[in-house]
């Protein structure tokens, strides 16, 4: 018979866990989730407590901060608080917020003197260009021999180079704007010689007082002049200048003259070329006002001498 006392023993172990729903990771996310909301609410409470000036200079912060950290404006610490009735003022020279800086001196930029000392600069570099045209003429026996005929001066305009007609040796055939063989390679001379600097280019034909024999006919000295200048610009592109340099072409017929004694004086049919500066390129771009015309006389002045002179010589044809 068995023994009773040798029955098997059986021990029951249970393992105790924490389950999902016990366990605390829930409680860093519910967390952060908090923090996260409370910021937000935060963020919406600051935005609609701050006014439009102050919404306006914290976005243009964001958008070009460095522009706001030069110049300052609003959004770099101009205003006294964000939240009305406390804060402090981000402008303090006082505490931490600008420890170890030294103060920083305004600048202040005098326009009217820049565009003094531009205009000096330009001065000179026309004077230069003047010099150097000068020099090129000397040197260059095809023009040394027209030096009589190459007028160069500077006016409230820029630099103007004026080709003369003298009695036996006009640029152009009589009442035509056929250019002279001479005068060809005048022009492109030049042309090549202007194309090196920056300046814009103006030009303008004149003639003299004697009135353009058939200009009933709705042609005269105001198409003539014009179809000259037109010529010239022409001749001085073949040389190499840029044709986007040219900013102006005009004929100006017998109202503005070289010789005013004389409205019928070979000096008075001619080609000006002027360099201009910037202040008188910046008027023709504008509003198309420049301040002079080849340094002319008034439009009063300029009338009264081409009514005259086309009393005195009426029915001439003008060359």
């Amino acid at each position: 018979m068995a023994d009773d006392s040798q029955q098997p023993i059986v021990v029951k172990r249970i393992k105790k866990g924490g389950g999902a729903a016990h366990g605390g990771a829930w409680k860093i996310a519910y967390a952060d989730f908090v923090t996260a909301m409370m910021a937000f609410f935060l963020l919406m409470w600051l935005l609609g407590s701050t006014t439009k000036g102050d919404l306006k200079g914290i976005a243009d912060y964001f958008q070009t901060p460095l522009k706001v950290a030069l110049f300052g404006g609003s959004g770099s610490g101009d205003s006294s608080s964000v939240i009305q009735g406390g804060g402090e003022d981000l402008t303090r020279t006082y505490g931490q917020v600008k420890k170890g800086e030294t103060p920083t001196e305004k600048k202040t930029i005098n326009l009217q003197r820049l565009k003094e000392d531009f205009e000096r600069k330009e001065q000179q570099r026309l004077e230069t260009l003047k010099g150097d045209l000068e020099a090129l003429i000397d040197a260059t026996p095809s023009l040394k021999q027209f030096k009589s005929q190459l007028l160069l001066d500077l006016t409230t305009e820029g630099l103007r180079i004026q080709i003369v007609d003298e009695k036996n040796r006009p640029m152009f055939d009589s009442a035509s704007s056929e250019l002279k063989p001479y005068t060809r390679e005048i022009l492109r001379e030049m042309g090549k010689a202007l194309n090196k600097v920056d300046n814009r280019i103006s030009l303008s034909g004149h003639t003299d007082a004697a009135p353009y024999a058939g200009g009933d006919r709705g042609f005269g000295n105001w198409e003539l002049s014009t179809n000259r200048a037109n010529a010239s610009r022409r001749e001085l592109v073949a040389g190499g200048m840029a044709d986007d340099k040219i900013l102006r072409v005009v004929g100006l017929a017998s109202t503005v003259l070289y010789d005013k004694q004389d409205p019928y004086n070979s000096t008075n049919r001619r080609i000006s070329i002027v360099v201009l500066n910037k202040r008188t390129e910046e008027a023709i771009l504008r509003d198309g006002n420049t301040p002079e015309v080849d340094g002319a006389e008034t439009a009063a002045d300029a009338t009264n001498d081409s009514a005259q002179a086309a009393a005195g010589g009426a029915g001439a044809k003008s060359r």
